[in-house]
């Protein structure tokens, strides 16, 4: 498959201004919360989660991970999943609390992120705008349209910096949720979004245009490869690049996505349960020694 991605060309497949602006990231990260010396300056922790974050960023949105993703539905859950499920934790972490807390005080934006951070809300709104991506017509319109897929794309990436939050805030006065209820709030998370993942997965027609050949796939590639390659090249379906029939892809496409999100929120779950339990364990009234039997 790498042989034939080749004829796309570098800055399809490697994405240089996306570089760049990776780049230009990690430099105003640098010089904003690393090169300072006060107390406001970013911790290792802190600087760990946030350059990972931007690494992936890159791997999801930059690399060929990209192109693959407007040939193969696959590969799109891959990136879907990654981009919405890990990424936001990722730039929660990373970024020192006294930015976070600055913008929750915001004027106008602040009331209204206080509203969506709400456990309910904000499991409704993510998957949500999740489920309506994926409802055919709206996935093909976004695909078929530069700003419609850029605009849609970062509203759900919002979205799902906010069903992060309660779990993930830094601070502290937010923090509220018990560790039994962030528990229910992850398992919620996952029976949300397995209507979705089960239309697609379950489908016995493929159920996007985008990606047949007789479809607008190469009106979608259109998103990442330049116009002048894409005229040059004679292209008859996604067949050409992807192992899978069509049908077949879209059902591992929806596997795929509900593995991964399984992986992902179960790792959450023991992260959380565990230490809980732990805690709940030490306050256990010990059992009674020997000496103190032999007394009773």
């Amino acid at each position: 498959m790498w042989q034939e991605l080749q004829i796309f060309g570098f800055r399809a497949l490697w994405s240089p201004y996306y570089v760049l602006f990776i780049v230009s990231l990690a430099v105003l990260y640098y010089l904003i919360f690393i090169k300072r010396k006060d107390d406001k300056k970013a911790d290792i922790k802190q600087i760990s989660y946030f350059y990972s974050g931007l690494f992936l960023l890159y791997m999801i949105k930059g690399s060929p991970i990209d192109l693959l993703s407007h040939i193969m539905f696959t590969a799109h859950m891959i990136q879907m999943a990654l981009y919405y499920l890990l990424f936001p934790i990722l730039m929660i972490k990373g970024i020192p609390v006294w930015l976070w807390q600055n913008i929750f005080r915001l004027s106008v934006i602040g009331p209204i992120l206080r509203l969506l951070t709400k456990p309910l809300i904000a499991l409704l709104l993510f998957n949500g705008l999740f489920s309506i991506y994926h409802i055919p017509v709206v996935f093909d319109y976004a695909k078929a349209n530069d700003l419609s897929h850029t605009l849609i794309t970062l509203t759900i990436l919002v979205a799902a910096f906010i069903v992060w939050w309660p779990i993930f805030t830094p601070i502290k006065e937010m923090d509220t949720m018990s560790p039994l209820l962030k528990l229910g709030y992850i398992a919620a998370n996952g029976i949300l979004i397995t209507p979705a993942c089960a239309l697609i997965i379950f489908a016995n027609t493929t159920i996007y245009t985008t990606y047949s050949a007789t479809g607008g796939w190469v009106q979608a590639l259109a998103l990442c490869v330049p116009e002048d390659v894409l005229s040059s090249l004679s292209l008859s379906g996604p067949e050409m690049f992807s192992p899978l029939g069509v049908l077949e892809d879209q059902q591992l496409g929806g596997i795929v996505m509900k593995i991964t999100q399984e992986i992902i929120y179960g790792s959450f779950l023991a992260r959380i349960f565990f230490p809980w339990f732990r805690s709940g364990a030490d306050k256990i009234d010990p059992l009674p020694t020997n000496q103190q039997t032999e007394q009773i």
